[in-house]
């Protein structure tokens, strides 16, 4: 049954979702069409964009709209756990385990389960979820059992299942297994006027919650509204909408000056993209390998350059002046007769005063930390967000950009448990 303008608009009154996007209909459309059915669906898009709006859809026009409906974030359970919260587990199958305890898919057996961030999941939980969408079958842990369960699954990625596929860091046969029905939900830069709707819906929202007046946007910052990319998508829109309207209540009408106090400053960090879905899922280890090589790069260069220049003090002045990225900055002085060259260096490493040319053959005036292990600066960052945030693992995974499932594992893998 193909779905119609107006089926598609009196569903998103239903659930909520606003816009008017092509893409947005598109996605709304495949929902209606695939919900009646029982195939397996992947909601792929960004963070924040409104995918879990998509698997209500779905369960709520199939014919499980009377079972049970869970959605699981894979990323915020811990890997030894997860198997546990997924299937169950028996009575002294581990430490703690005091009692058996049905799994999410025993519990939902006639309703559907939504996985959010399917990609997190670790490869043996991969391998048991795979059973289940072949067979209907799984085995609690600590049991040798087989038992059944018919539970529809719906999942969700902000990431390139593809990519980790060809990584080794998911499984193929259940890449395709799940991507039987695809659903893209578009990015909120993706769907022009939308963004202005949204805004407006917020507003009304806001203000009657706090009591203020709506607040509406001027020409000129509606122009601004549009050309911001919300990295954040629709979670950030809001919570944009909610600063001004708590901050700015004396202000009915907001212009681009205005707003351009609340909209965030592009980041100057370096940002890899997927040509998929936007933010490419860039592991905690790889951006230091990024990092810590262009680093000591920048620490080669440098060394080779006060060595040429004490060499050659001739061409001193000139090496410095091609190379001015690697000095904050250099300067001359006459000192008992002598000439000293103190150079201030923005990198890893510290140049010492240098009274002559041929001291600079001892190497022990250029001091420098040749530690580039990827594991010692791994931990080292790891340790500096705990202490940040108190020790609570779900801010400092925030903080370093990771899930507080990949964090747990760390914090075991280095041994940084309390």
């Amino acid at each position: 049954m193909t779905a119609t303008e107006t089926d598609i608009l009196n569903l998103k009154n239903r659930f909520g979702i606003i816009g008017n996007a092509n893409l947005l209909n598109h996605a709304v459309r495949v929902a209606m069409q695939v919900a009646p059915t029982d195939m397996t669906v992947l909601i792929t898009g960004e963070s924040g964009s409104g995918k879990e709006s998509f698997s209500k859809i779905i369960h709520q026009l199939s014919p499980r709209k009377h079972g049970q409906f869970i959605a699981i974030n894979c990323g915020s359970i811990p890997e030894g756990t997860i198997d546990s919260e997924l299937f169950g587990h028996e009575k002294g199958s581990f430490t703690g385990a005091h009692e058996a305890r049905k799994g999410y898919f025993e519990v939902t057996n006639g309703g559907t389960i939504f996985l959010d961030e399917i990609g997190e999941m670790p490869m043996g939980t991969q391998a048991r979820l795979l059973r289940v969408l072949e067979n209907g079958e799984f085995i609690r842990v600590g049991s040798s059992k087989v038992l059944k369960t018919d539970v529809r699954v719906v999942a969700a990625t902000n990431v390139n299942l593809l990519n980790k596929v060809e990584q080794g860091r998911f499984r193929e046969d259940l890449y395709y297994r799940l991507n039987s029905v695809p659903i893209y939900v578009p990015p909120l830069r993706e769907r022009g006027k939308d963004i202005e709707l949204l805004f407006r819906k917020f507003a009304t929202d806001f203000a009657e919650k706090y009591k203020v007046k709506p607040i509406t946007l001027t020409d000129d910052a509606k122009e601004l509204l549009l050309k911001y990319r919300f990295p954040g998508n629709i979670r950030q829109l809001k919570n944009l909408v909610e600063q001004i309207s708590v901050l700015s209540p004396d202000q009915k009408e907001i212009n681009a000056a205005t707003l351009d106090l609340y909209i965030p400053k592009e980041s100057t960090l370096p940002a890899l993209y997927n040509g998929q879905y936007g933010a490419e899922n860039i592991s905690e280890r790889e951006i230091l390998y990024k990092v810590l090589f262009d680093m000591r790069k920048d620490v080669n260069d440098l060394k080779k350059l006060v060595h040429e220049s004490f060499r050659n003090p001739d061409q001193a002045a000139q090496l410095i002046k091609e190379n001015t990225s690697l000095f904050d900055g250099i300067h001359h002085e006459e000192n008992t007769g002598r000439k000293e060259t103190v150079i201030n260096i923005n990198a890893p490493r510290a140049v010492e005063q240098v009274d002559t040319p041929e001291e600079v053959q001892d190497i022990t005036h250029v001091t420098e930390d040749d530690s580039l292990s990827i594991e010692k600066k791994e931990k080292e960052l790891i340790i500096r967000a705990l202490r940040k945030n108190n020790d609570k693992r779900k801010y400092a995974a925030r903080d370093l950009g990771i899930s507080e499932r990949t964090l747990y594992r760390k914090i075991k893998e280095y041994g940084l448990e309390e």
